[in-house]
């Protein structure tokens, strides 16, 4: 079995365009990842600079006493403010000291050990991201940067570094007391863009392609089927009314090619017939000629001779007529129980003393010309009998068929002749009788009914006798 996306288009579609939407998408996020992380670390840097600005003006306007308890207020977990005597010299001896004070806990991150004597006996509660993030900033080397007043809030210069590569950094600002505010900050941002909003966008997204893409597909697929089936019909000879000329260009202009292509065969067809019967109407007024003259030949056994020749000629030439009209019938189609139509072509030629048994079989209703495959079967039946003593028929049906089976005990066919028994007018000399064999259009008439059908005949050697089989294809099966 194949996969359902390689049968169905509906299926094909569906996966090429969630295929597009998917990379689509990822180029999306990859974008806007990027885009992301460059706006979180501009608004956290800038963030940074005006709380460390803010925090600045407030100890310069406020007295010395107080300065530590607006120092602890002011840190957050993720940011912490001390004041140093000195200015800062070795950015790498600055990175170790803002690594001890931002894993220095906050008081409401911390609470009592029950065997704690005092407050000195405090943990943090949860530090482990801010500890992360200053080891990551620890790692990453780098040297002081003068920050000119302009980049910052503050009309006074400031010494900046980066503690990462990522969103960690520090800085260091003169007071006028001729102290320094110190400022580390050290966050793993989460840049993750993947949250369940997107997720319920591009799930939403997807539905609706999807839906796009099944309506797309059957618009293209019901067109489509139809042409499948009009050319199925028109394969086995049924009168197809035209498809319509509608819809895009490629499916307007496949509709109009069918068209055109038909309408081209059926007056093909009937120029061929209308040629044959011409030729058939004409060959009749030279015969009779002949005829009437053959009565004047004075010696018995040529006149005979004649005679014969030319009533050998009528046949044939009736019988092509007989051939081609067949091959080009008009009748129209319709379901038939397809058992009972053999069953009762088989006790009509019972009737007329021919040895012919019908096996009883299942049910059928098939959707056939029946009169043409009532003849093919006939032609079937009465070669088994002439040349085979009797026939055996029954239906079988099978998965992907359904066989009429002719079978008799007569000598068989050579295999080298297997397919030339089926030639108009080729006659078997040894194994068929030349003189009640008619004229051979028999079996090229009934595989020419059952490839009209979709179908074909086949002959096997059963050893002896011979097995014909009228395979017909079970998607008629109506």
């Amino acid at each position: 079995m194949r996969p359902l996306w390689s049968r169905s288009l509906a299926a094909q579609i569906i996966c090429f365009m969630l295929l597009a939407l998917a990379i689509s998408q990822g180029i999306g996020f990859l974008i806007s990842w990027d885009e992301r992380g460059q706006a979180l670390r501009a608004a956290a840097k800038g963030e940074f600079f005006s709380r460390t600005a803010s925090l600045a003006r407030l100890i310069e306007g406020t007295p010395s006493a107080i300065h530590d308890g607006i120092l602890r207020a002011s840190d957050t977990s993720y940011t912490r403010f001390w004041l140093s005597t000195e200015e800062p010299r070795s950015a790498l001896e600055w990175r170790q000291e803002a690594r001890e004070q931002l894993a220095k806990p906050l008081p409401s991150l911390t609470k009592p050990h029950h065997d704690a004597p005092g407050p000195d006996k405090r943990e943090p509660e949860d530090v482990s991201e801010a500890a992360a993030a200053i080891t990551a900033a620890v790692a990453a080397p780098t040297s002081w940067v003068e920050l000119p007043p302009a980049a910052w809030p503050l009309s006074r210069p400031a010494k900046f570094v980066y503690l990462d590569n990522s969103i960690g950094m520090g800085l260091a600002v003169r007071l006028d007391s001729g102290a320094w505010l110190n400022a580390a900050f050290a966050k793993s941002l989460h840049n993750s863009i993947w949250t369940s909003q997107s997720a319920v966008s591009l799930g939403i997204t997807a539905a609706v392609l999807s839906l796009i893409a099944i309506g797309v597909a059957r618009s293209i697929a019901r067109p489509m089927r139809r042409l499948a089936g009009a050319a199925e019909a028109l394969g086995r000879g049924e009168t197809v009314a035209p498809l319509p000329e509608s819809g895009p260009d490629d499916i307007r202009q496949t509709a109009e090619a069918f068209n055109r292509m038909q309408e081209r065969l059926q007056r093909f067809v009937e120029d061929r017939t209308r040629m044959l019967a011409a030729i058939g109407h004409d060959l009749r007024t030279p015969l009779t000629t002949l005829r009437l003259r053959a009565e004047f030949v004075s010696d018995p056994d040529i006149q005979d001779k004649m005679l014969k020749t030319i009533a050998e000629m009528e046949t044939m030439t009736e019988a092509t007529l007989a051939f081609a009209r067949e091959d080009a019938t008009a009748e129209s189609t319709r379901t038939v129980n397809l058992c009972a139509l053999v069953e009762s072509l088989c006790d009509d030629l019972a009737e007329l003393g021919r040895d012919v048994t019908f096996v009883e079989g299942p049910t059928i209703n098939y959707r056939c010309r029946p009169d043409a495959l009532r003849r093919a079967i006939r032609n079937l039946v009465e070669n088994a009998v002439r040349y085979g003593e009797r026939a055996r028929v029954r239906l079988v049906r099978t998965a992907d068929t359904i066989d009429i089976v002719v079978e008799d005990d007569g000598p068989g066919i050579p295999n080298m002749a297997m397919e030339q028994v089926f030639a108009p007018f080729y006659r078997l000399e040894h194994s068929r009788n030349r003189e009640t064999g008619g004229v051979g259009l028999g079996l090229s008439i009934a595989r020419a009914i059952a490839r009209h059908h979709g179908g074909d005949i086949l002959l096997t050697n059963t050893h002896p006798g011979l097995r014909a089989v009228v395979s017909l294809p079970s998607f008629d099966q109506a």
